[in-house]
């Protein structure tokens, strides 16, 4: 699988490990006791949405994927490049050439091209977009991915609630968990494709392995039922548990099980083989898992960094739509493409694009969505809004609505209530089915 030459710090912490995965839950649920945060009681509606199985994949393009070679093209303009716009199977809807795929599946994407998200530097702005809210001093808000592994994962599973393919390339910012603490936090794949430090001791069995758990899990409990802090051992034994889960679903991330001309069809690309990953463990039950996909941030030759990524997203996204409508998953997946903004109209001296949040696009398809439904328009030039403007609350309440939460729903730290969506988000309903 090939990816442009990279450097990192080489970091041992930037590996995920079964002792790391445990630490990180274990303090998510010391937080949880020292922080005084109470989240509203589970409902018969939490129940039933969690039985209802929905799931959720993120496709991040980190650097700002450009509206102009991909959903929004400006064919004759002086902002619109090389490329021609094609048509759809969206009567009067087309998009850049370098699509033709899901030019033809255009009938199950629903497509936002009236983004106005202001910030353009990377990390404030991939905080607002994942976040769904402005930063806040008094309070740090989780991503919505950890949300959503919150809302949807079922309370016994002993699959992760949320995976997270976090290329080097996307470097800059890790998923943050917020005021939730950890509990919900993504097990982190990086650079990787299966979860380290997950295998047995040579020489100890899995009767043995087994035995040793049962007997840790009574001992413990007995403690826990004889002192105060008997939630916090309840938090032990569940990382222990979410941990024995890795260990026994360890099939999942072994990609040899599937036919050689299913990975092909995905390609040998490192995009390609996530997203491949990422359909096996929604198929499995893992509720919410997100794949990135680096090198976007074209401040120079944007059109031939473009013409390489766009073709290996349009292939990569169209054959995972058509697989997990095959299997009968796309009607309770909701598939969402999102980077931090856009790219300029105008094109630098570098033939290149510059990061712009003032008009660009993002694209959903699955659950909740209503396919073939192009909301919103820019100018002819692409520079403004012409209509349909929305912002990254927007987004966030349209996500929280098409995967059947309400997006007002209240969280409590200390004794605020923090709704799920900003208070003054309005869904994007023309998408939702």
């Amino acid at each position: 699988m090939n990816s442009p030459s990279i450097s990192t710090c080489g970091s041992s912490e930037h590996l995920l490990y079964r002792r790391s995965f445990l630490q990180s839950v274990l303090a998510a649920n010391a937080t949880l006791q020292i922080g005084g945060l109470g989240v509203a009681a589970e409902t018969p509606t939490g129940e039933a949405l969690r039985r209802q199985q929905k799931r959720a994949l993120f496709i991040w393009l980190a650097g700002g994927s450009s509206q102009f070679e991909t959903w929004d093209p400006k064919p004759g303009r002086e902002t619109g490049g090389p490329f021609r716009p094609i048509q759809t199977a969206v009567p009067g809807y087309q998009v850049c050439e370098l699509m033709p795929k899901l030019a033809g599946l255009m009938q199950k994407i629903a497509v936002v091209r009236s983004l106005n998200t202001v910030i353009t530097a990377h990390e404030p702005a991939a905080d607002l977009i994942s976040t769904g809210r402005p930063k806040e001093a008094a309070l740090d808000y989780p991503e919505m991915g950890v949300v959503l592994a919150k809302e949807l994962a079922s309370q016994d599973s002993l699959l992760p609630d949320y995976v997270s393919f976090f290329p080097a390339t996307e470097g800059r910012r890790r998923p943050a968990t917020g005021f939730l603490g950890g509990r919900h936090a993504p097990l982190l794949l990086e650079n990787s494709m299966r979860p380290g430090d997950i295998d047995l001791p040579s020489g100890l069995s899995d009767l043995e392995h087994k035995e040793r758990e049962d007997l840790r899990q009574r001992l413990s409990s007995e403690f826990g039922n004889r002192r105060a802090g008997s939630d916090l051992v309840s938090g032990y034994n569940s990382a222990y548990a979410k941990v024995r889960g890795l260990m026994r679903t360890d099939h999942l991330f072994d990609l040899d099980r599937e036919p050689a001309a299913t990975r092909e069809r995905y390609g040998r690309t490192e995009f390609g083989q996530q997203c491949l990953l990422a359909r096996r463990l929604l198929e499995a039950g893992v509720p919410m898992v997100k794949v990135a996909r680096g090198f976007w941030d074209s401040h120079h030759d944007n059109f031939e960094s473009h013409r390489e990524l766009v073709p290996d997203f349009d292939n990569v996204l169209s054959v995972l739509l058509t697989d997990l409508d095959d299997r009968g998953l796309l009607d309770s997946t909701l598939v969402i493409v999102l980077s931090e903004f856009g790219r300029t109209p105008a094109i630098n001296k570098d033939v290149g694009r510059d990061h712009y949040a003032a008009a660009w696009s993002s694209a959903f398809a699955g659950c909740g969505i209503q396919g073939g439904a192009i909301h919103g328009r820019t100018d002819e030039d692409g520079k403004t809004v012409a209509d349909g403007e929305a912002n990254a609350s927007d987004v966030a309440a349209t996500i929280y609505t098409a995967l059947g939460i309400d997006p007002r729903k209240d969280y409590h730290v200390g004794l605020r209530p923090v709704p799920l969506a900003k208070e003054d988000s309005k869904p994007i309903t023309t998408i939702l089915s």
